[in-house]
């Protein structure tokens, strides 16, 4: 399969060269020439299917034969092999629990896959491959992870100063290795405008090879179609239907990677792009207007995100016509006291511990569920890893699993940067190989 630029859609690159670019020449962003519906007997197996299993089916047209499939069954097998289970939170709504890969977050699903693409195409290469990312929270830590140890690559982690959780921050500010974590002084569009820059650099590209592990990498997003998939039969096999997903949305490659999954035919019935007062696109979605804007810090701080950079995806998948996503998609903005007061409920109510993110999604379906609907959304990340904001409001600790213990312990190492271009430029051409 080929994968054509955003920005040029005659511009088309083999599955190598866009995993490893990241961007395309133009500066687009690579999305598949063709979306496959999944044939009738993997709707038949689904139900039985494990989470590998079903990464090799829904991900082998897009990545096969390029990678060989014996290999590629090999690498979903590994990338996906934690639990997501779907737990029940009130009578009509879930919580799939994406948080128990070894980051406690989303964003593990992606990272362990591209670490393993990415592992795959850079075998034998002469350069160092250099994977520049940035982070409001829970991708840095899940990239750092991911690409840990593997050879022949160098990671480096850009992040806003003050404006990620402790807990997340000691996720990939002391591993070491080939991880370079870079305090940033701004904030996480800014982080993401170095990178965008850096990869537009013409010496830059000229002396170092230069790609991304945020979701803008089409490795990094197409493997969260997986979970929507698994969600859906863990819902079917407890008997719900006309099923409405609330996905907690930041940069929005988790929402293109489930809109890709209903376009291979996944037959949920809406989905709702549930954001933080960073509400760029529901504004969109209301007026027809797309207004980027500078970012809101807030206690969902991996959604906050005033210009998200996967929306240009969206729009591609409905030939950027806004009627077409509105009969798909519905926004919601939760505030900042919404947040509080739905953790606090929650865990009164129904004795089930909420992060703000996920708190997000629960809300949205509380108010845009109708009689007979069930909603499921999408729990990013654990809540342990923002003691900050749950345990002052829930009035109580939460456990902490072993493996964020053992990152806790851990000693933070960082480089600190302005937010200046020319300093983060002058960096990387004296450290990266």
């Amino acid at each position: 399969m080929q994968f054509y630029s955003t920005n040029n859609v005659s511009h088309k690159s083999d599955l190598k060269n866009a995993v490893i670019n990241g961007l395309a020449p133009d500066k687009g962003l690579y999305m598949p020439e063709e979306i496959p519906v999944l044939p009738e007997s993997f709707w038949i197996d689904l139900p039985n299917m494990n989470l590998g299993e079903i990464g090799y089916h829904v991900l082998k047209p897009y990545f096969c034969p390029t990678i060989p499939e014996g290999e590629f069954k090999e690498l979903t097998k590994e990338a996906f092999n934690f639990p997501i289970p779907l737990q029940k939170v009130s009578e009509n709504i879930s919580s799939l629990e994406l948080f128990h890969g070894p980051t406690l977050a989303f964003k593990d699903i992606g990272a362990r896959f591209l670490a393993r693409v990415m592992a795959q195409f850079t075998r034998g290469m002469e350069h160092h491959i250099n994977v520049l990312v940035a982070t409001s929270g829970d991708t840095g830590s899940a990239v750092a992870n991911g690409f840990l140890g593997v050879d022949g690559v160098d990671v480096y982690v850009l992040y806003p100063k003050g404006l990620v959780s402790e807990v997340q921050e000691k996720q990939f500010t002391t591993l070491g290795q080939n991880i370079t974590a870079i305090e940033i002084d701004g904030t996480f569009d800014d982080c993401q405008r170095l990178v965008k820059s850096a990869f537009m650099d013409e010496d830059l590209q000229n002396k170092l090879v230069l790609t991304s592990a945020n979701s803008i990498n089409l490795a990094r997003f197409l493997p969260q179609m997986v979970y929507y998939f698994y969600g859906y039969a863990q819902a079917v096999k407890q008997g719900k239907k006309d099923i409405i997903v609330s996905v907690p949305s930041g940069n929005f490659g988790n929402l293109t990677a489930g809109i890709i999954a209903y376009k291979m035919g996944l037959p949920v019935k809406h989905f709702i792009a549930a954001t933080n007062i960073n509400d760029i696109v529901p504004k969109y979605l209301y007026s027809g207007i797309y207004s980027p804007a500078k970012s809101i810090s807030t206690p969902a701080n991996a959604m906050d995100v005033g210009d998200p950079s996967n929306f240009v995806r969206i729009q591609d998948l409905f030939d950027k016509k806004l009627e077409g996503i509105k009969n798909v998609i519905t926004g919601y903005v939760c505030p900042n006291e919404d947040i509080f007061a739905m953790i606090e409920k929650v865990f009164t109510d129904n004795d089930y511990i909420l992060d703000p993110h996920g708190a997000i999604g629960y809300k949205s379906l509380t108010e845009l569920l109708d009689e007979g609907e069930f909603g499921m959304f999408l729990a990013t990340a654990h809540p342990a890893k923002f003691p900050e904001t749950v345990e002052e409001i829930i009035k109580q600790k939460v456990e902490q699993p072993d493996r964020l213990k053992a990152f806790l312990a851990g000693k933070k190492d960082v480089e600190e940067l302005s937010e200046d271009f020319e300093s983060f430029k002058s960096f990387l051409l004296n450290v990266c190989k």
